[in-house]
This record gives C-alpha cells, structure tokens and sequence, in this order.
C-alpha cells in the first residue's frame, strides 16, 4: 500500500508540474515581438507593449489595437531505455483553439483634457500560461500522462505614465483565470491507472482544478538619446513581474465518475527583464534597429505543491525547480514610405533566443517535455497609412478629409522553430516517464493592428 500511495503521488505530482516549466511562460504574444525572437521590450512601440513593457504604452499615440493569434505545432519523439517509441498525437497540424491575444491602448492626452498629458492606458487578454498535450491511450508512459492542458486566460487592466522626455512607467496587474470557452476550462490531467488502492487497473484517471488569482507588474522605459524627430535612438528597459499563487478546486475522478474533491495550487514565479535597444539607423526613409534583452525568473522560490483530497490525505509534492535564464537577440530593418508605395512602411525581422529549462529529472513530466531550447525566427510588418489601401480595397484613412478617425492598419506575420535539446531522464519519480526526448516546436503568428 505504501508503495501505490507514492506512485499515486508521482502521478498526481504532474497536475501542478505541468503549469511550472519556462515553456509554458508564454512569451509568444505578438508577431512583431515573435519576428524578433522576443527582443522587443526596449522597443515596446505597438500595443503588445501591454505584455512587453507597459511603460512603452506612452510611446503610442491615439487609441490603437492589436489582435493576434499563434499556431503552434509540437513535435515530441520518445523512446525508452529498451527502444519502445511513441510521440504525441495531433488532431491537426497544429493546436485547436490556437493561442491568441488582444490589447487596445489609449493615449489620454489625445483624447482627454491636457491634465492627463502623459498618462496612457491600456487593456490585454493573453495566455500568458497555456498548452495542451495529448498521447497514445495506450502509449510506455501512459501512467503518468495520456492528454494534459491548461488554458489559463490573463487578463491584464494596465497604466502608464510619461515622467519626463526621458522616463516612462508602467503598472499593471495580471488576473489569471479560466474560461469555459477556452478548451474544458480547467486544468487537467488524464492517466491509466495501473492497479491498487482499490482502483482497477486500467481505469482512466482525471484530476482537475479551476481558480482566479492575480499578480502584478512594474515597467521603466529610458529614452536617453534621440534624433532631431524625437524618436529614440536608445532605449533602456526593465520589467518586474511578481509572483502569484493560484488556488486550484477540482475533482479526481475515475472512468468519469467523481471520487474525492482534490485542491491544489500553481505558484506562477516572479520574473525580471532588462532590455537595451539601438537604432544605428533611424530617418525620415529608414529604421534599424537592434536590441538584446534578458529574462530570469525564479522557479526556485516554488518549493512544493502539495495536494489535500477530501478523503483527508495530503499528498506532499516537493518541487526542486531551479532559475532560469533566457538570452534574447534581434532586430527589425524597416523601410518607411517605401518608393511609389509612399503610404506604406515594410519592415523585416529575424532574432534568436537560447532559454534553461528549470525542470529537474526527477520531476519531468511528458505533459511539459521541456528541456534547454533554442528558437530561431523571422518575419514582416506591414503597416498601411492614410492615403493607402489594405488589401487594394480597404481604405488606410484619408488625408485630406473623409475617414480622419483611421490613422493606419497594419499586419504582422511571423514565424519561429524552436529546437529542445534532446533530453535523456533517469531517475524519475515515475520510471515509465525515464527515456530520451526528442521536441520541436513551429510556432507561426498572425497580429492585425489598428490605429486611430
């Protein structure tokens, strides 16, 4: 007995696990930023700044909008110590519902009395944490993992405030939640059972959690160089991001039917960004821009998730995660007014970034195969001005009178493959998860923006 009651801990230790790993930060939340490889949060000049670097919001005028969506395809390869292989099974190409975002800012001065000169504000909805995983019902690590998803919504109310010609901040909130509309609207976790507590053997194991929490966030933007236009030629930004304790409520259920009520909780880590961006380049033709960031979070200030069941046990679940780094390069060469096409701007992009993994051997889960990465990617801009035409037929707005609320539509495209380290785990609290991982992950991103 005492021997099922861990293996019943291995298994269920998955649940929180599975929200913990750096892969599921979702840092993929526009494709201007994605274009880049990420490197965007000293640029910060759309409204994906909202995610980026919300004190970048002051460097938008007017109300502007973005929305986006992702379509990632994951590829994971496994094979066991004595050669059994499988790989995660896909219903499409890639996963349905795709990962998507919207943010909307408005610059007050604009659109206010001159008292709040300076002050913009902004709302986004992302999925800051979100994935699915699905394998073979009848696959070599089926007792840990057969599907696993969380579709965590963030929504994120934001402020920023323009200091001084030089210094902007930004403050924000993140309130994660779930919604019925995003996959089953919990986290959950399915498993084969192998036998005893008096459980059949081979029943099939769900354990699920809803809950709303929330964190917060503190950006600075420093601008201290400049051309004669105003626009920066160096910028200098920074990003807290607290962290947050999500209480989980759910059930354990067997074949479907309700056994206990279980609860739980997901520490999201807190997690800081410095980023400097350069522009060699930038006139009334051309901009060039690059820019390195840095991200580190945490994890190792989440220590357990322990898991009480209404039964009266409380599983303890020790979480000997590690902090992460992620080094980010990239840069964005853009044309403006480009020939005779003088309404449009193009722009293209590429960038790279190399991120840990915080995810120690013995808690690896098949449902977050995560493992050191490195994403490769590129993409374009397109931004339409009054006096063009989006699509040939959709006016950019008028310059001369007519549709004088439109300042511009535009569309960013990118796409990025990220590239794990092939992983071999050994000694894992669950011996079926033990083998060698091999996972890539295409990732292409649409964003429409609006600007007024």
């Amino acid at each position: 007995m005492k021997n099922l009651f861990g293996y019943l801990l291995a298994t269920l230790a998955v649940i929180p696990e599975i929200a913990y790993a750096d892969a599921f930060r979702n840092p993929f939340q526009s494709a201007s930023a994605i274009g880049q490889g990420l490197a965007f949060a000293a640029q910060a000049d759309d409204p994906s700044a909202i995610h980026y670097n919300p004190a970048g919001m002051t460097q938008l005028r007017g109300v502007q909008i973005a929305a986006g969506v992702q379509f990632v395809g994951v590829n994971t390869n496994y094979t066991s110590p004595t050669g059994v292989t499988t790989k995660n099974e896909k219903s499409f190409p890639v996963g349905l519902p795709p990962p998507g975002q919207f943010f909307i800012t408005a610059n007050m001065a604009d659109l206010g009395p001159k008292v709040l000169n300076g002050l913009t504000i902004g709302l986004g909805v992302e999925n800051l944490y979100g994935f699915g995983a699905k394998y073979p019902q009848d696959g070599p690590f089926n007792s840990a993992v057969t599907t696993a998803q969380l579709p965590l919504l963030d929504i994120k109310p934001t402020i920023a405030y323009k200091i001084s010609n030089m210094i902007s901040i930004g403050l924000g909130a993140d309130i994660f939640t779930f919604a019925s509309f995003l996959g089953e609207g919990q986290i959950e976790q399915q498993f084969v059972w192998p036998g005893g507590l008096g459980i059949p053997a081979g029943s099939n194991i769900e354990v699920n959690g809803t809950g709303t929490t929330a964190g917060l966030n503190a950006s600075l933007l420093v601008t201290p160089l400049r051309n004669d236009d105003g626009k920066p030629l160096l910028n200098l930004g920074f990003i807290w991001r607290s962290q947050a304790v999500l209480p989980l409520s759910g059930q354990l259920l067997v074949n479907g039917t309700a056994v206990a009520n279980a609860s739980s909780s997901i520490r999201f880590p807190e997690s800081f960004s410095w980023a400097i961006a350069g522009w060699p380049v930038r006139n009334l033709e051309r901009e060039w821009k690059l820019e390195v960031d840095l991200d580190y979070v945490r994890w190792q200030s989440v220590r357990n998730s322990d898991i009480q069941l209404s039964n009266g046990i409380t599983i303890s679940n020790p979480q000997p995660w590690t902090n992460s780094v992620t080094f980010i390069i990239g840069t964005e060469y853009k044309w403006l007014s480009l020939g005779s096409h003088s309404a449009w701007d193009i722009a293209l992009r590429t960038g790279y970034n190399r991120s840990q993994t915080p995810i120690p051997n013995v808690v690896f889960t098949p449902a977050l195969p995560d493992s050191n990465v490195n994403t490769f990617s590129v993409g374009a801009g397109f931004m339409c001005k009054p006096g063009g035409h989006f699509l040939g037929f959709l006016s950019c707005g008028d310059p001369e009178g007519g549709k004088k609320w439109l300042k511009g539509m535009g569309l960013d495209l990118a796409y990025a493959a990220a590239v794990f380290d092939t992983r071999t785990v050994t000694e894992n609290r669950n011996p079926t998860v033990d083998g060698t991982y091999q996972t890539t992950n295409h990732i292409g991103a649409m964003t429409f923006r609006l600007n007024f």
